[in-house]
């Protein structure tokens, strides 16, 4: 009588078990990371939220511990306009923020393009001068500076904020300049087969490319501007019709420390301009910022 054979059972292959198990490890990495970006999402809007709801409510209420308005009091913005000149230092902030991103956009795209691709002697010691200067605390200078704008007769107004920046930035030329030489050296010369000069290299060919960069550079010193208040404080006077937001805003506050409410609406309608530009360009804003990463 012959003997049957009977064929064992196929175990298990290992590569479905490793299959599994690497499903398992991306599920939950996914469940980590996206449960750590709501955490630190609502830690971020929590006092955006708390901000929005005070300055809804009464002066009793904002003095209470209640977090959600018994009435909308959506007058409190009005009251606010009535009760400070918050219109005329948003034209000044814009006016400040506005020239002063122009002009620092037009002073240091050309050096840092000269930085970055001529080959000059003192090359490095200018560039030595420009990481200098972003060390340099301006509290530093601020004496001499100011009695420099004081015999030119400018002082009492926001022009020696405006004016120096035709200068040049330290950090936007830096970070264009870290930027810049990340571009192929190819185009360059493709340019300069073409017959372009310089500068029309530098408006034709390196500027489109160096979009991002310049849109980052833009966001910052925008943003520095905007909420600029040791600038203000030393040179706009004492006359509150040359005042900017942050500084009027400081005062708005002392003026009225008990009326939480109207602080609050008051601190959200000079923030929220600066949460609306961030919202719409923070794409080109976090590339710039990626793609600008220190190189020697």
């Amino acid at each position: 009588m012959s003997a049957t054979m009977t064929a064992p059972a196929p175990p298990v292959a290992p590569a479905r078990r490793a299959g599994a198990r690497a499903r398992r490890r991306r599920t939950l990495v996914w469940i980590a990371t996206h449960a750590t970006a709501i955490v630190l999402a609502l830690m971020f809007l929590a006092p955006v939220v708390f901000l929005t709801l005070t300055a809804l409510m009464t002066d009793e209420q904002a003095l209470t511990g209640d977090l959600w308005p018994r009435t909308w009091n959506f007058d409190n913005f009005v009251v606010v306009f009535e009760k400070s000149k918050l219109l005329r230092w948003g034209i000044n902030t814009l006016l400040y923020a506005g020239l002063g991103t122009v002009f620092t956009l037009v002073s240091s795209v050309p050096v840092a393009y000269a930085l970055a691709r001529f080959r000059f002697r003192g090359r490095r010691a200018a560039f030595l001068l420009v990481i200098t200067a972003m060390m340099l605390p301006p509290q530093v200078i601020a004496v001499p500076i100011y009695l420099v704008w004081a015999r030119l007769g400018l002082t009492d107004s926001l022009w020696p904020l405006i004016l120096p920046m035709l200068f040049g930035d330290a950090f936007s030329i830096f970070l264009l300049r870290q930027f810049l030489i990340t571009i192929p050296r190819e185009y360059i010369d493709a340019a300069k087969v073409d017959g372009c000069s310089d500068v029309r290299t530098l408006l034709r060919v390196i500027l489109p490319m160096a979009r991002p960069a310049v849109a980052a550079v833009a966001l910052f010193q925008f943003f520095y501007c905007w909420n600029d208040y040791y600038g203000p404080l030393l040179y706009a006077g004492v006359e509150q019709e040359g005042w900017t937001l942050s500084l009027g805003l400081a005062t708005f506050k002392a003026f009225h420390s008990v009326q939480w409410n109207l602080t609050m609406a008051a601190t959200l309608l000079v923030t929220a301009p600066v949460i609306i530009v961030f919202f719409f360009a923070q794409k080109v804003f976090i590339e710039g910022v990626t793609l600008t990463g220190v190189k020697g």
